[in-house]
Order: structure tokens, then C-alpha cells, then sequence
């Protein structure tokens, strides 16, 4: 393969030292762009020489890379990937933004923007395609995101931190616009370790396309499979609920995490449900760019609703009923720019550490205390692990790699529990979505009490998903397509003969090497495992259904075979210590 000048990738890094306020661009070498494609695969790879830092060394890199499909009008694509190592977790750390902020820095000439360095005083940088300058931030440290964007917003699309990534809250999120923000597990407190408050690009110019007439056919094929899925377009589906249509239909599986994972069922949880937000907040369906999914929720004034997670954490996970709390403390999180599901599990460990959670009325000013690390506040914004072990009550932590578990209680997905534990990352559902073949497959979903066969789908699951990262690629698109058709569309932009068995192959290299950057810095089988609850406590049995507690022998039998599958040894870690210079 060899590839072709400016289709699908500009080939370009930028590198911004702010230690020394210096910029320079160079160029990718071929062979890491076709082997890792771009976003999360090249961030991973590019990560190789600083792995083993500590998070907020100023040498540690804040990585957004784009992948050859983002600025093209190819469905569902127009994302990046946030890359670092993460201060909440010590693990390698990757989470896609979406909105504008992607589009504008392809568009100002490079697929990768890689930070290192920390400023003396707070500051801000410039992209254009034809300047780079690191301006004074000064008088905008402290401000909320609103604040920061309407000063900025003139001069082109913005990624900025609040106050929590300022004060080093261990889950603070990177705002990108629009209530786009990523950075869980706290790359947003990298950012501002760094005192770096914004990011912003302006760039227009246009990606070009190999083979138009091949990228307009294979695009149209996955318009089609977009529209003939009942979970992505139909009338019960994202584009009519967004994703706050999990919140009926986890209550109806009875895995609603509830109270700190105590309990699995939440009778409240109907009065934030998907018809009852919709109702209330009167909302609007919105897309992301070349996106006909309409996933995203606004309501009349432009605020975005909170997603499934959010709303399920802040509600029944704290035993709290009451929407317009659920709403206020999801607006104040995205306003202090910190991570709401971190933040609301925090709240729930510390709430029954303490025998009693919290009201509706004292969540709002908790959560400012956090972020600004005020009194109790300051203990939280540690994360619930640290703050548990401190607190003396380290079990209560619902956490995998220190990391808080979403919203999809294990006990009611086999294949979910054993995802949280093999994620690089932590207790998070992104990078294996099981509840795809075990809730949403139709017509016959996998079961999901059974551990039968869950190692194999979950690392099937974890390399497509790290292709479609790469790609730039959102991953509920995932839902209705596979890696085949966008292999055609990768190929027609970039003019690189591409399948999906190619595309699967990096995804396992991407993997690979996540797990090998994390053995490295001492990870190991005693990190890949779920909280005692999990294995002493049922859920809530009701209805037919029956949430007992896991099986630790079947559970362990299970993630030894995916170990197998991975190429680790029983300990979780790899034999082979020069993996990394067999792979591109």
C-alpha cells in the first residue's frame, strides 16, 4: 500500500511545546498512518515514548488526532480522539469529541496536534493554517466554559477546560461546544496542569477524496443502513429519544445501578425516563455534522439534555427522583467541565460511606464544591477510590482500574462485566459495547446471564471499536453497519485498498498496545477485577427476572480465555517484551 497525497490525511503533526512557547509542524511517517490509520490508533502509537511518565509531567503529551474520514461528508464520521495518560486511573486514557472543533483543525492542515510542556502563567493557543500563537489566558482563568466560549467564540472553535481541569479534579472533561466534552478520567486536570485554558482552530480547507464516485456509493450504503435501524432511526429509537431511551429500557432489565450498586431497580427512575424528558424539556433532536442520526438533545434554549448515563447516575444511583436536580447538576458539570458520571458516582459512594444521600437541593452546591475543591469537595474531587480509601471504606468503591462504572449494572450483562475489567482504560462500556448482542441484537440477543463464549466477543468488540476510533468514527454506527462498509468508504477517500479484516487486524494492534503500555506501568490481573458487591449481592429480583449474584469461578474462567486470546499470560501481562517492535 502507499499512500496518496492529501486524501484522507494531511500527513501533518503539530507539536506545541508550551515549556519553551514554541510551535513546529512535521511530517507523519507513511508507515504509522496506514498501519494505525489515524485518531485513537496514531494517538496510542504516538504515545510510545511518554507512556511511562506521570500524568501531569509537563512532558506528558495532550494528544487530539483526527482520522482520514473526519472532514468528509462520510456518515457518522467527524469526531477526534483525546489521548493521554490519565491522573484518575494511571492508565493509558482515550475519548472522542465531537461538534466542530475536529472539522476546523483538519481543516487548518494537520491530523494530529500533540501538546507537551507547561506554561508558567495560564495561557491559550491559536491554530490557523498559517499561525500558531500561544497567547496570555490570564484573564479567563477561573471562568466557567460558558464564559470562556463567548470570549472566544469569534475567533473560531474552541476547546477549553473550567474551573475543575484548573483546580486538578482527578474526572475533569474537556469542553469542545455544544455540551461536547471529553477527556473522562480527568484529561481535562491534564490540560490544565499544563495551564493551557483553550484551544482555538480556524480551518477550512477541504479533504480530499480519491475515488469520488466509489465514496458516494459506499456512503449511500450506510445512509441505507442507518435508516432501516429501529434502534438508530425508528420511532422508539435515538433519533426520537436520544440516548435517554435506556433509561425504560434498563429499568425493564432491572440493571439500573441504584444507590451505589446496591440495588438494580429504581421505581423513580420513570420520572426521568426518555417520553418523560422529551415532554418536559420540550427538546430537540439534533445531529452531529453528516450524521442523519439526531442522537443529541437540546432543549428550547440550546442547553444539551444530559445522556443516559448522566441521568441514570445523578438519579437512581443516588436515590434521587426529582428531573430538575438531575438537569441542574448535569448544566454544572458541563459548565465546570467535569465529567457528570465520575462525578455523580463519587457522590453516591460518598453518600453511603456516610449512611445517607443526598438530597435534590444539596447535590447543585456539592458539586461546585468540587469543583472548585471547596471543603468536602476538595476529598471528592479525588475520585471515589481514593476518597473511600481515605475515608476507610474502600469496597464501597464501584470502580475497575479506579475508574467508575456507567450505568449498566454488571450483574444484569455477563459480557458487560467482564468488558469493565478488560478495558484499558477502567470500568467503562465504550471500548467493548456488549449491550449491543446482549440487549439490543435483534431478533435473538446473546444471553446475557451466561458467561458462554463473552471472551471472544468482548475482543472482537474492543478491536472494531478501536478501528472505528481511528477512523473517526462515531460508534453508534456501529449498531446498524460493520467495518466492511466503512473499509470501502476508508478506501475510496484515502485510495489505500483497505478491508475489514485489515481494519480489525489494526484494531487488535491498537489494543495490543494499550495493554502493553498499562502492563508496563505495572498493571496486572489484581486490576482487572469487579468490586466484592458485584460477586456477594444480588440485584433486585422482580418480575420474572432474576439478578443473582456473578459467578467469581465463571467470571475468572472467562477472562482467562480472553487472556488467552490477547496473547497475555495468567497474570494479565505479556511474555513478550518486544511486542511493541514487531508492530508498525
Amino acid at each position: 500500500m502507499s499512500i496518496k497525497a492529501g486524501f484522507g490525511w494531511t500527513g501533518n503533526i503539530l507539536h506545541i511545546d508550551l515549556t519553551r512557547a514554541i510551535a513546529w509542524r512535521e511530517l507523519l511517517p507513511a508507515n504509522l498512518l496506514e498501519g494505525y490509520i489515524g485518531g485513537r490508533g496514531l494517538a496510542v502509537r504516538l504515545m510510545r515514548d511518554y507512556f511511562k511518565l506521570d500524568p501531569f509531567d509537563p512532558q506528558m503529551p495532550l494528544i487530539f488526532a483526527c482520522g482520514p474520514l473526519c472532514g468528509t461528508s462520510a456518515p457518522a464520521s467527524n469526531l477526534l480522539s483525546l489521548v493521554s495518560r490519565s491522573p484518575l486511573t494511571g492508565t493509558i486514557f482515550d475519548c472522542t469529541a465531537v461538534g466542530s472543533f475536529p472539522l476546523q483543525l483538519k481543516g487548518s492542515g494537520q491530523d494530529v496536534l500533540l501538546i507537551t510542556g507547561s506554561s508558567p502563567v495560564p495561557v491559550l493557543v491559536s491554530i490557523s493554517k498559517t499561525k500558531i500563537e500561544i497567547l496570555s489566558a490570564e484573564d479567563l482563568w477561573g471562568s466557567d466554559v460558558t464564559t470562556t466560549r463567548a470570549a472566544l467564540e469569534k475567533y473560531g472553535c474552541i476547546a477549553a477546560i473550567g474551573p475543575a481541569g484548573e483546580n486538578g479534579v482527578l474526572f475533569a472533561n474537556v469542553d469542545f461546544g455544544n455540551g461536547n466534552q471529553g477527556g473522562r478520567g480527568g484529561l481535562g486536570a491534564v490540560m490544565g496542569s499544563k495551564n493551557l485554558k483553550a484551544i482555538v482552530v480556524n480551518g477550512n480547507s477541504e479533504v480530499g477524496i480519491a475515488d469520488r464516485e466509489q465514496f458516494k456509493t459506499a456512503c449511500q450504503d450506510v445512509s441505507r443502513l442507518f435508516d432501516a435501524s429501529q434502534f438508530l432511526s425508528g420511532p422508539l429509537g435515538l433519533s426520537q429519544f436520544g440516548t435517554a431511551l435506556m433509561v425504560d429500557l434498563m429499568s425493564q432489565r432491572r440493571m439500573t445501578p441504584t444507590e451505589n450498586f446496591r440495588h438494580t431497580f429504581f421505581a423513580a427512575a420513570e420520572n426521568y425516563s426518555g417520553a418523560v424528558v422529551k415532554s418536559s424539556c420540550d427538546f430537540v433532536s439534533r445531529s452531529c455534522c453528516n450524521c442523519s442520526i439526531k442522537c443529541r438533545m437540546f432543549d428550547q434554549k440550546g442547553q444539551q439534555l444530559p445522556e443516559y448515563d448522566a441521568l441514570s447516575h445523578f438519579g437512581a444511583l443516588n436515590g434521587i427522583g426529582d428531573l430538575n436536580c438531575i438537569l441542574e447538576s448535569n448544566r454544572i458539570c458541563m459548565e465546570m467541565g467535569m465529567d457528570p458520571v465520575s462525578a455523580a458516582a463519587t457522590i453516591a459512594v460518598w453518600g453511603e460511606i456516610r449512611g445517607r444521600f443526598l438530597t435534590a437541593v444539596e447535590m447543585p452546591e456539592l458539586l461546585h464544591d468540587i469543583a472548585l475543591c471547596n471543603g468536602a469537595g476538595k476529598l471528592l474531587a479525588q475520585g471515589s477510590r481514593r476518597m473511600a480509601e481515605q475515608l476507610g471504606r474502600p469496597e464501597l468503591s464501584m470502580t475497575v482500574k479506579s475508574l467508575e462504572l456507567p450505568a449498566y449494572d454488571p450483574r444484569g450483562a455477563y459480557g458487560m462485566a467482564l468488558a469493565y475489567c478488560t478495558s484499558t482504560c477502567g470500568g467503562c462500556e465504550q471500548q467493548a459495547n456488549t449491550i449491543a448482542h446482549e440487549i439490543l441484537r435483534k431478533p435473538v440477543p446473546t444471553d446475557r446471564f451466561s458467561f458462554s463464549g463473552k471472551a471472544r466477543i468482548v475482543s472482537i468488540s474492543e478491536d472494531t471499536i478501536a478501528a472505528a476510533d481511528s477512523l473517526s468514527l462515531c460508534r453508534f454506527a456501529l449498531l446498524a453497519t460493520s467495518l466492511e462498509e466503512y473499509a470501502a468508504i476508508l478506501s475510496a477517500v484515502t485510495g489505500v485498498d483497505y478491508s475489514a479484516g485489515r481494519l480489525a487486524e489494526i484494531g487488535r494492534n491498537i489494543c495490543l498496545t494499550e495493554h502493553f503500555y498499562n502492563c508496563c506501568n505495572g498493571f496486572s490481573h489484581l486490576d482487572d477485577r469487579l468490586p466484592e458487591r458485584f460477586f456477594n449481592e444480588p440485584g433486585s429480583s422482580a418480575d420474572g427476572i432474576e439478578i443473582r449474584a456473578l459467578d467469581r469461578s465463571c467470571f475468572e474462567e472467562q477472562l482467562g480465555k480472553y487472556y488467552r486470546i490477547r496473547g497475555l499470560n495468567p497474570d494479565g501481562c505479556f511474555e513478550d517484551a518486544d511486542l511493541l517492535e514487531r508492530l508498525p
